[in-house]
């Protein structure tokens, strides 16, 4: 018997997304859940969905507004 091939998916995003952030259009680095972004900084997101895609500067500004959260979940953690 030859060798079973499986198909490749293809990326159905092709396009040069950019930041979702209100007025900025640097080029998207990281993509994290609207709802978490809304929640934790006061970043006004453009996106209807549920993934808000953001450049460098605000995936940093977003890692700022978190720090606590993520240092006293990687202490409590067992």
């Amino acid at each position: 018997m030859g060798a079973i091939l499986k198909h490749k998916r293809k990326s159905k995003r092709k396009k040069k997304k950019t930041c979702d952030v209100k007025g900025c259009d640097e080029d998207k680095r990281k993509s994290l859940s609207a709802k978490k972004v809304t929640k934790k900084t006061d970043l006004k997101i453009d996106s209807s969905g549920r993934k808000a895609y953001l450049c460098k500067e605000h995936y940093k500004e977003y890692k700022k507004a978190t720090k606590d959260e993520r240092t006293t979940k990687r202490l409590n953690w067992d």
